[in-house]
């Protein structure tokens, strides 16, 4: 199966939760051996935010829904290269006059 590629557009708020994974052991002297933790220590959160109309959003929905939250896709985040990301939550509100916002949180994934 194919790995999908998510090209919408967020807004220009995009922003990003770096987090590395350590191992760190401290040592009565005051040393400490820090190391990073597996193959991949560097891991991003993204919170992004899109504006649309019905349709537009309802095509980011579906996109997601049929992801289910456990399938990765291809999404290149500001400032980064192309990458597999997990989208687990995502929060739809109406604006009014026929127009939506779709919060949606990014997980970077290692494997499809």
């Amino acid at each position: 199966m194919a790995i999908e590629v998510f090209d919408w557009c967020p807004r220009l708020d995009a922003e990003a939760d770096t987090a590395f994974r350590t191992r760190k052991v401290q040592f009565g002297n005051g040393y400490a051996q820090v190391a990073g933790d597996g193959p991949n220590p560097r891991s991003q959160e993204w919170a992004l935010s899109f504006t649309g109309s019905e349709a537009y959003i309802l095509g980011i929905k579906a996109f997601l829904d049929a992801h289910n939250g456990t399938r990765a896709f291809q999404w290149q985040p500001p400032l980064e290269s192309v990458g597999l990301y997990r989208c687990e939550t995502y929060k739809p509100k109406a604006m009014g006059n026929k127009i939506y916002n779709l919060d949606a949180t990014f997980v970077q994934a290692f494997k499809p």
